[in-house]
């Protein structure tokens, strides 16, 4: 689940992300709620309320017809912070801000809210529809190809073969669902390393720059990071797409080396070690890795 970071520039703010001034500092006098917003009344103490992911109970408002589920985390921020993922609606305030200023936050903001949930809820049913059959046959996207599975290894090892696109798995025909699932995965998880790490040797190189680890990573909602120390982690499902949308990735992540935002610095750098970033960068917009079907 992506949380909304604090300090962070505002280029660096996805659509999943909202942060909001406070109403009030400590010791100040809060502001009242505005006399045309929306009416909202609290039903956090009403039974029967869904849990949190961790098991924590969530609140709800009640804003006109409709109920609205959040979950409710307390920090030393000093906004009050909107994040939406599959899980639903989490806002992370300062300890010191009231809840009727956060209910007063959350029906201003009410239509961006509801419009990411259904946003969310139409992903999460999308990534749901295409499923792999896994027996022998499947076909997995590798490098913006399909690729065969083919059970019954007769070299009695996994094998893959570029001149037909396919990967010899040696399990029997009857093998259960699971284990080819893991044993494909595996494979293009290993793939994944091997290939990342070859590409960010080559831009590193052409920018200039050190990095001083990566890793892959798993993440529901981003393609790769970049931490101020230097390490890199890369979502292991970028080895489904082409080879050209792999290097736009690496590109992005070592671009941070030199600049760490988004801001037209950044995007000079990326473009001065890989041209074509844009093009790569619009077939990412178009396919998030909530979307990918879940191997």
């Amino acid at each position: 689940m992506q949380k909304s970071p604090t300090p962070q520039p505002a280029a660096a703010l996805d659509n999943r992300q909202l942060d909001l001034p406070l109403f009030a500092e400590p010791g100040s006098t809060s502001s009242s709620p505005s006399p045309s917003a929306p009416s909202a009344s609290s039903t956090a103490q009403q039974p029967a309320v869904p849990l949190a992911p961790d098991g924590s109970r969530l609140r709800s408002l009640t804003i006109g017809s409709r109920t609205l589920h959040y979950a409710l985390k307390r920090s030393a921020r000093r906004s009050i912070g909107f994040a939406i993922d599959s899980t639903g609606l989490t806002i992370t305030a300062p300890r010191w801000v009231t809840l009727a200023d956060i209910e007063t936050a959350i029906t201003e903001k009410q239509r961006w809210i509801f419009t990411k949930l259904i946003e969310w809820q139409t992903r999460v049913e999308q990534r749901a529809l295409p499923k792999v059959d896994w027996k022998d046959g499947a076909e997995v996207p590798y490098l913006g190809q399909p690729v065969r599975v083919r059970l019954g290894s007769p070299q009695g090892m996994l094998a893959f073969s570029a001149n037909d696109s396919a990967l010899q798995v040696p399990l029997p025909l009857q093998a259960d669902p699971q284990q080819i699932k893991d044993r494909v995965q595996g494979w293009l998880q290993g793939e994944a390393k091997r290939v990342f790490g070859e590409r960010l040797v080559i831009y590193a190189e052409k920018l200039g720059v050190n990095y001083r680890a990566y890793a892959l990573s798993s993440a529901a909602t981003r393609w790769g990071s970049c931490s101020s120390d230097g390490k890199i982690r890369l979502n292991w499902r970028l080895i489904h797409f082409p080879l050209s949308i792999i290097d736009y990735v690496v590109a992005h992540e070592l671009a941070h080396l030199r600049e760490m935002n988004h801001s037209p610095r950044f995007w000079q750098t990326v473009e001065s070690i890989f041209p074509e970033f844009r093009e790569a960068r619009q077939t990412l917009k178009s396919h998030p890795p909530e979307l990918l079907p879940t191997l």
